[in-house]
């Protein structure tokens, strides 16, 4: 497959373009290709645990978002100066969110549909559990309050995407008035993903910062087994998907 795809295909006027890219990322694609079919055909005999796995499908030309991975053979590194080398590609400027404690295995690069790129590496470290406490605590989580704790404590919920609603509003009505086509319809698209970059940031930094607490503060966290697919089916289905309980 390998050397249909990537090789012979090089070779051809219509796959010139494949030359443009580390060779690396071609297999890296193909490899990603190959855990989807195992993963469908396991599915399909029932060797996989969970809801079925549909076939592999050809990446929609509307989804804006893009990514690519390096393996080690890639020979990327971080260079001395902290800028990341890619193959082919060259220095990248980075603004690390925290230093890398070990060598790298492999880089990933994510294009988002805002248009923002992210590098995300995998690195093998030791284990260093947390230390042990006595407590305990049960989570109830809601609508009107994101959660409630067994201790009584009460969790209000933050209604990123509600709080935003006014001005996602009238960006997609500024989308919806432009014409297909011109570049004034990409530019008012960007608008609104950056703006639902911005909601789906705070309720991660909303999320990480509450459960990291949580999780320090307690030996043992008890939460209720929620149906979150069916209750997103529901007329609460913007409640549901604006506090991310999943």
């Amino acid at each position: 497959m390998s050397k249909r795809v990537i090789t012979e295909a090089k070779k051809t006027p219509e796959r010139v373009w494949l030359g443009e890219v580390s060779a690396v990322v071609l297999q890296q694609a193909l490899a990603d290709l190959n855990t989807a079919y195992r993963n469908f055909f396991a599915s399909l005999v029932g060797k996989r645990k969970g809801p079925k796995v549909a076939p592999p499908r050809f990446r929609s030309r509307k989804d804006n978002r893009q990514a690519i991975r390096f393996a080690k053979n890639a020979r990327f590194q971080v260079t001395a100066g902290g800028k990341l080398r890619l193959p082919k590609i060259g220095d990248v400027d980075v603004r690390w969110s925290r230093f890398l404690p070990a060598e790298p295995s492999s880089v990933t690069v994510v294009k988002d549909a805002a248009g923002r790129y992210f590098a995300s590496f995998v690195v093998e470290v030791a284990e260093r559990p947390l230390p042990s406490v006595e407590s305990e605590t049960g989570i109830d989580l809601g609508v009107s309050a994101f959660a409630v704790l067994s201790n009584g404590r009460k969790i209000d919920s933050p209604r990123f995407l509600r709080r935003a609603g006014k001005k996602l509003k009238r960006l997609q009505r500024a989308l919806s008035r432009t014409a297909k086509g011109p570049n004034n319809r990409a530019k008012a698209r960007l608008k609104i993903a950056r703006q639902h970059a911005k909601v789906t940031d705070a309720r991660r930094e909303f999320h990480y910062q509450l459960f990291t607490q949580i999780i320090r503060e307690n030996q043992t966290v008890i939460v209720e087994d929620l149906a979150v697919a069916g209750l997103a089916r529901t007329r609460l289905a913007k409640s549901v998907h604006d506090a991310g309980w999943s």
